[in-house]
C-alpha cells in the first residue's frame, strides 16, 4: 500500500523531510510505519502525537492504502 508521511518541527528534522510517499505492507500500524522509516523515533520525539487523514489517532491504529500519516511533536508556546 502507499501512504503519505507528513512531519512537522522536530519530527521534520529527525526524519529529514516534511513529506514523503512510502510503500509499506498492508495493515501496518502508525508506529510500525515509523519504525520501518527510522529507528529511535520514540526516544527522539517523546510526547509526539499522530494524525491519520487529519484526525488524531492512536499509534496502534492500522493504516489503509492512500492514507496520510502525520507526526506532530509537542509544541511549546510563550
Amino acid at each position: 500500500m502507499t501512504i503519505t508521511l507528513l512531519t512537522f518541527a522536530q519530527a521534520r528534522e529527525f526524519f529529514g523531510t516534511s513529506e514523503r510517499t512510502l510503500t509499506v505492507p498492508e495493515g501496518l500500524t502508525a508506529a510500525a510505519v515509523l519504525d520501518s522509516v527510522r529507528a529511535g523515533w520514540r526516544e527522539a520525539l517523546p510526547g509526539s502525537r499522530v494524525a491519520i487523514d487529519l484526525e488524531y489517532a492512536d499509534w496502534d491504529q492500522p493504516l489503509r492504502d492512500g492514507q496520510t500519516l502525520a507526526v506532530i511533536p509537542p509544541v511549546s508556546g510563550g
